[in-house]
């Protein structure tokens, strides 16, 4: 079986698919030799690179010569654009452009000057230029292929891979063309020349020179020519193939020299196989030998309505109306001006366009030789346009889906390998023109392929972007690594040593901070105590000047106010002062962290206490005592005393009034989970059942009637304080048991602060027996057990004074409550902070001195207080009591505290 170059060398042709024979008529242009016209006034050269491949060379007004460029080349695929004569740039504006749309195009538009003056031209000999060179000339030439598609041709002379053989198209099957078969005929030698030129730069072991059996003068000139070219013995040959339309056709020409088939989607080139045709040889020719730049070619001027058809040279940029004017054009109505073939060119829709280099024909045709446009017909389904297509497509479906806009269904029936020969529409019997579908079909693919590809460009670039600001960043961050560790080994001991101490404290404080999350809290303790001292100085100021009582309460008032800042001011400089020690030291305590941020929040609740209370005096200012005893207690409380004695009782009931809110909430609280004979409440009532209120002075009974009117006034406050959480509790308790080293109390003022205390609590209970009962509760308190020291409680034995004169409302009610239990604190605290009072060594021990009631706060659990035993002088300053006296007063304890505990669970279900 012989190979297919040996196939080639007896000159084997293929059959291809499809195909039809139009009429040719292209006697009308090959009888004359090739002319040239007359110089035209103005040349539109298009420069449509400009701006995405290229750069203008010249400017508005420069003066330029043939074939001097006009754009210089920013990459490999631009194609320069030169001058076809000498003249003047008038404009560089968007003009028509030579297309069947007809949309502008920017064009640089030159004046000829008549002189039509060459610039200098650089020769070259073949045998004196390297691959790269042949290449680099026949680009700065801008040689394309004049075939039609104006392919650039240097392109086409670097090929990917190796090629085998190279095909010299000559057929030109398109009915009315002649150029090719005229520049064959009149310069063979040169298109062999070019075919030398492309044998040195591609090295291929065949060439074959394809023609149609209808141009035998053009083939016997070729092979004359190819006798007497350089070219190596039986590497080039010239085949003869049938006439037929569309064999001129670049895949189907391959088919039928080779019999391969070009894969659909894929070049000539990935077979081994280059394509070029004769009007490119020959302008490749005169690039690499002569330096003449592509700025003229041969144009077929044909048609019925043209008085001197025939073949020109026509400088590039020529306008098409000055070419038909030149050859006599005669137009009729309606007259067709046809760029191209009859079969695959286009119509003009106006004629002041240039010629361009795929230019090869300037059709006029008559109304004889071409029919007028017939109507457009339902497709009738015959298959006809299948048979006679050359690419084996289905032109029928083809159709269906380009005219109802599904691009991406004609592009899988392979609508890209569509020639646009229009053999299809030639005969198809319903005049559909199917190519005009199909153009459209292919030119939305594009457009929409360049715009996918733009987008994957910007998100290329994109990324690029990305990446270097990455890489930015890695080598400033390097950088800066780098310049510290320069720093550091530079440093010299000390300096190191100090970053190390700052980082060490920093980690302490930080350490500090998470240890004890209390000392956080301290700075706004501090700002909430000031905040509340300028509150209750406002609100004493306004009590002073609005409220109604005597005056001598005001001033006890004022008074109490500023025993109670000077509480809090002393406890605020011992927290400060303690913080400040423990930020110096670095160390974390969390016991001591806890004690001190809990006598700053006590601080803070007294002076909020006192302001709070000022305002429910303001409030209660209306509504004066309805008691007869507690008018008189306020009557009483008029009248002139020492100052000695009156600023202590004043110093006793600041105390009393501090701990009314832990009062009124540890009375609620203990009474739940205290044993009965360990409550603070009964603790408090025995203590205080050891004096005689019988026995108390003027004076003793004026001071325990205002101690009791000023408990009263708070009974509504520490009633609502009573619903508090049980840490508020606990943080007025370490207040209410911490000693006060600003009150000093003898053994005399303590005991009168417990006599006083006891009356009030014994009032405040009765009151809030009768408010809740009646006269049903005394006999439910007289089933009450009271264990002091095993009496029986004798209810005839309470003091009258203990009995009000009125029956009091609910919030006389609360007010006694919180009364009672600011009694019980008061009395217990100054025992404990006189230190003198105590029960003889025989003495039955009182429930007030356990641990749990004698405790200085709930952090103080090592240092509970113990009985002491009594000196002598306290001894003879301490009242002789009789036995039935101690005996009526722990009676009259007991019920009033069953009696408190009875008010405070009807209040409770009230609530």
């Amino acid at each position: 079986m012989l190979t297919n170059l040996e196939q080639l060398d007896n000159g084997v042709v293929w059959r291809i698919p499809g195909g039809i024979h139009p009429p040719e008529q292209k006697h009308l242009s090959n009888q004359t030799a090739i002319g040239t016209l007359p110089l035209d006034e103005y040349y539109y050269v298009p420069v449509p690179q400009v701006g995405e491949q290229a750069s203008m060379a010249v400017a508005v007004g420069d003066h330029v010569l043939k074939g001097q460029p006009l754009t210089h080349g920013l990459n490999q695929h631009h194609l320069p654009v030169h001058a076809p004569t000498s003249g003047v740039i008038k404009a560089i504006e968007p003009r028509p452009s030579n297309h069947a749309s007809g949309l502008p195009v920017n064009t640089c538009v030159i004046q000829a000057d008549g002189k039509d003056s060459w610039v200098d031209l650089q020769s070259a000999s073949l045998e004196t230029l390297s691959n790269d060179d042949i290449v680099s000339r026949v680009q700065a030439a801008g040689v394309a292929g004049m075939g039609g598609a104006a392919f650039p041709s240097h392109i086409k002379l670097s090929p990917a891979s190796d090629i085998e053989l190279v095909i010299i198209n000559a057929v030109e099957c398109e009915p009315y063309i002649t150029s090719d078969d005229r520049l064959m005929r009149e310069h063979a030698d040169k298109i062999l020349s070019g075919m030398e030129i492309i044998h040195q730069v591609l090295n291929p072991q065949r060439m074959i020179v394809g023609i149609e059996d209808n141009k035998p003068e053009a083939a016997d000139a070729l092979r004359n020519a190819l006798s007497a070219s350089k070219l190596p013995a039986g590497v080039a040959r010239v085949t003869v193939v049938p006439t037929k339309y569309p064999s001129g056709g670049e895949k189907q020409l391959i088919q039928l020299l080779t019999g391969k088939e070009v894969p659909s989607g894929a070049i000539p080139a990935q077979l081994g196989i280059l394509v070029h045709n004769v009007g490119t040889c020959a302008a490749i020719s005169d690039a690499v030998l002569l330096g003449k730049p592509l700025i003229e070619r041969v144009v077929t001027v044909t048609g019925g309505n043209v008085a001197q058809p025939g073949n020109y040279w026509m400088p590039i940029g020529t306008r098409v109306d000055h070419v038909l004017k030149c050859c006599g054009f005669n137009p009729e109505a309606d007259q067709k001006v046809i760029i191209g073939g009859p079969m695959m060119g286009y119509t003009l829709p106006l004629i002041q366009v240039p010629v361009l280099k795929g230019t090869n024909c300037v059709l006029v045709p008559s109304s004889a030789e071409m029919s007028v446009d017939a109507k457009e017909l339902s497709c009738i389904r015959c298959t006809e346009c299948a048979q006679a297509c050359p690419a084996s497509l289905l032109p029928q479906q083809l159709y269906w889906h380009s005219k109802s806009g599904d691009y991406d269904k004609a592009s899988d029936y392979n609508l890209r390998d569509c020639i646009e020969c229009g053999c299809c529409s030639y005969v198809c019997p319903s005049d559909i023109p199917l190519v005009e579908y199909f153009r459209v079909a292919k030119s939305a693919i594009r457009n929409a392929n360049e715009e996918k590809l733009k987008s994957e460009r910007a998100k290329q670039r994109f990324e690029a972007k990305q990446s270097r600001l990455e890489e930015e960043k890695r080598q400033r961050e390097a950088k800066a690594k780098e310049a510290a560790e320069r720093r550091q080994s530079n440093m010299s001991g000390g300096e190191k040593d100090a970053i190390a101490a700052a980082l060490a404290r920093v980690q302490a404080k930080k350490a500090t901070t998470a240890a004890t999350p209390e000392a956080g809290a301290d700075r706004k303790d501090k700002v909430a105590d000031a905040v509340a001292r300028a509150k209750a100085r406002k609100a004493a100021q306004a009590a002073q000047s609005d409220s109604p009582v005597p005056e001598q309460n005001q001033a006890n008032d004022a008074q109490k106010d500023k025993v109670a800042a000077a509480i809090a001011r002393a406890k605020a400089r011992k927290a400060a002062m303690q913080s400040d020690k423990e930020a110096e030291a670095g160390t974390s305590q969390t016991s001591g962290a806890s004690a001190d941020s809990q006598k700053d929040k006590v601080a803070a609740a007294i002076a909020r206490a006192k302001a709070k209370k000022e305002a429910l005096k303001q409030a209660q200012q209306a509504e004066p005592p309805s008691d007869s005893d507690n008018k008189s207690a306020y009557e009483a409380a008029d009248s002139s005393e020492p100052k000695a004695d009156d600023r202590q009782g004043k110093i006793a009931a600041a105390v009393a009034r501090a701990k009314a809110k832990k009062a009124a909430a540890a009375a609620k609280d203990a009474g739940a989970h205290t044993p009965e004979d360990q409550r603070p409440e009964q603790a408090s009532v025995d203590s205080m059942a050891q004096s005689d209120p019988g026995e108390l002075s003027a004076e003793e009974a004026k001071k325990a009637r205002v101690a009791a009117a000023v408990a009263k006034a708070k009974a509504k406050k520490a009633a609502q304080q009573a619903g508090e959480s049980k840490s508020t509790v606990e943080d007025t308790q370490s207040e209410i048991t911490e000693p006060k080293p600003e009150v000093e109390l003898t053994a005399e003022e303590a005991k009168k602060a417990r006599v006083a205390a006891a009356i009030a609590k014994a009032k405040a209970k009765k009151a809030a027996q009768q408010a809740g009962e009646g006269q049903g509760s005394d006999e439910h308190v007289q089933q009450q057990p009271a264990d002091v020291n095993s009496a029986e409680p004798d209810l005839n034995s309470e003091p009258a004074e203990a009995k009000p004169k009125a029956e009091p409302s609910a919030e006389e009610l609360k007010k006694a409550r919180v009364a009672a239990a600011i009694a019980k604190a008061k009395a217990k605290k100054a025992a404990q902070q006189a230190g003198e009072v105590q029960r003889p060594d025989n003495a039955a021990p009182l429930n007030d001195e356990t641990p749990e009631a004698i405790s200085t706060g709930p952090d103080d659990t090592a240092d509970k207080a113990v009985p002491q035993k009594p000196d002598s002088d306290q001894s003879e300053q301490a009242p002789a009591q009789s036995a039935e006296e101690i005996k009526k007063a722990r009676i009259a304890a007991a019920i009033a505290k069953a009696k408190a505990k009875k008010a405070a669970k009807d209040a409770e279900d009230k609530e």
